[in-house]
């Protein structure tokens, strides 16, 4: 692959980038502006019924963030002039055709003008409703190469996926491609559109028997679930992000695109602000149930490896797959993650945890410090579950046989605790395949491309990919988990 300038290729460009309020869209959009003042348009789609509320959600959702004040201090007073050159915040939907944007003529304008389409938007909901999940991470997906294909000056349709998407594996990953209806099964087809009338169905069938909301929510929840573990997948998230993939690997024809697959993404490493980080990440739960003195024991190998990788380089490899591929008419499959390269376990997340908060006690609710105790782990699955009955279980059955022989003075408290333990182990469920998850992330692909950028030295260190780079020690003590702490914890 040869030498690639990243910082050359925006100059000048109009991009168009959907899920552009989410944690990844805006690292992205700062990293653009920063680097390369001289892009020509950020086209941010945003859902809102107008203008002047996508205006507002920009404002409030992208630009106020700590995220930019390293760009705020580069342009001062001229911050809110340059930006307003820069971004044009568009209403809109990915689940509508034509993405939502019911203007015919900024439609034809950005048909005319949009030169690289990024594609960051989805839900990563687990157990996402499978009617919205199918509408978000598949329609989605469809509706955006609809949109893509119609641009005139197209250079690239960045799309980005998930490494999960390989479902439950163990062993080496490769970075290849999905076949349109491929199972992880192997012993079936999947019918995409047969899917999404399946959902459809089933809610019309659920209004048609007034179900109430919550019943309603609920069996569309479960229908994605059961119907994601039928054909191999563990959750609805991970099913329908492969489906997604499908779609577009199917009909993009000769359009140039990369689908990436990042692995967990934590809090920004080194720029343009270390520890930034927005939401509960996946392996933050745990932090902050532990910080909050909600979680003193957890399931879990701590030997096995957790494959993680910063925001802030998933950007970097975004920005760089975009320069090498840019009107190449192939697709292209790229992991980011850290497992292969710079493989860390739990039990180092686990003991920088232990440190931190010994040097940073938690301070309960009356203002009194609670005492810092290593958590518990609990190595085997079916220990946890025993641990979990005798712990819990048994003495709510008690306490349910108390309120019986006290004619329901017990009810209400019963059954709250009794929902907190089954929404618990359901969580348990949700989560076992990740926290036993055995398989590593091939990165061969990535590796060629960060080659290519290691040529020019001062683009290697602008846009640093390589997990190699990072001290997890210092990273968890020093920079992700005070983050979280101070931009997650609430």
């Amino acid at each position: 692959m040869e030498s690639i300038r990243i910082v050359k290729f925006f100059k000048n460009k109009s991009i168009l980038v959907t899920g552009s309020t989410g944690f990844l869209a805006k690292i992205f959009v700062e990293k653009v502006l920063r680097v390369q003042p001289e892009v020509k348009k950020l086209f941010l789609l945003v859902r809102a019924g107008d203008a002047a509320s996508a205006n507002r959600r920009v404002q409030t959702e992208i630009l106020e963030k700590d995220l930019f004040k390293v760009l705020k201090d580069k342009h001062g007073d001229g911050f809110h002039s340059f930006v307003a050159s820069k971004l044009v915040p568009l209403a809109g939907d990915i689940v509508q055709e034509d993405l939502g944007i019911h203007d015919s003529d900024l439609r034809r304008n950005l048909w005319k003008e949009v030169e690289v389409v990024v594609n960051v938007a989805a839900t990563t909901n687990f157990d996402e409703r499978y009617d919205v999940a199918l509408g978000i991470n598949v329609l989605g997906a469809k509706h955006i190469l609809e949109f893509a294909k119609r641009c005139v000056r197209l250079q690239m349709l960045l799309h980005v996926s998930t490494a999960y998407v390989a479902g439950v594996q163990s062993g080496l990953i490769l970075e290849k491609k999905f076949l349109m209806g491929e199972t992880l099964t192997g012993d079936s087809y999947l019918d995409i559109e047969a899917e999404l009338s399946l959902a459809d169905k089933k809610k019309r069938d659920l209004r048609a028997e007034d179900a109430t909301e919550e019943a309603e929510k609920l069996a569309m929840k479960e229908l994605g679930i059961n119907r994601a573990k039928l054909f191999g997948w563990p959750n609805t998230y991970v099913f329908t992000k492969a489906m997604g993939e499908m779609l577009l690997g199917h009909s993009r024809g000769d359009l140039p695109m990369v689908i990436l697959r990042p692995t967990i993404i934590t809090s920004v490493q080194s720029d343009p602000l270390p520890g930034w980080v927005e939401g509960t990440r996946t392996i933050d739960s745990v932090l902050i149930g532990y910080a909050k003195g909600k979680i003193t024991c957890f399931f879990g190998d701590l030997d096995i490896i957790m494959d993680v990788v910063p925001g802030d380089m998933v950007v970097n490899a975004m920005m760089a797959t975009m320069a090498a591929h840019s009107k190449q008419q192939a697709e292209f499959t790229y992991h980011i993650g850290s497992s292969v390269r710079n493989p860390v376990t739990y039990a180092t997340l686990e003991h920088c945890g232990f440190r931190y908060f010994l040097a940073n006690p938690r301070v309960g609710r009356d203002g009194s410090v609670m005492p810092t105790k290593r958590l518990s782990f609990i190595k085997s699955m079916v220990l946890f579950r025993v641990f979990m009955t005798l712990r819990y279980k048994l003495p709510l059955e008690v306490m349910h046989l108390v309120n019986l022989l006290s004619c329901g003075r017990l009810a209400r408290g019963y059954n709250e605790l009794n929902r907190k333990y089954k929404f618990m182990m359901y969580l348990v469920d949700l989560y076992k395949p990740y926290v036993y998850f055995d398989g590593c992330f091939d990165d061969l692909n990535m590796e060629r491309l960060r080659m290519a950028v290691k040529k020019d030295d001062a683009e290697a260190k602008m846009f640093d990919f390589d997990p190699k780079h990072i001290d997890w020690e210092d990273y968890f003590s020093s920079i992700h988990i005070p983050g979280v702490m101070k931009y997650a914890f609430k």
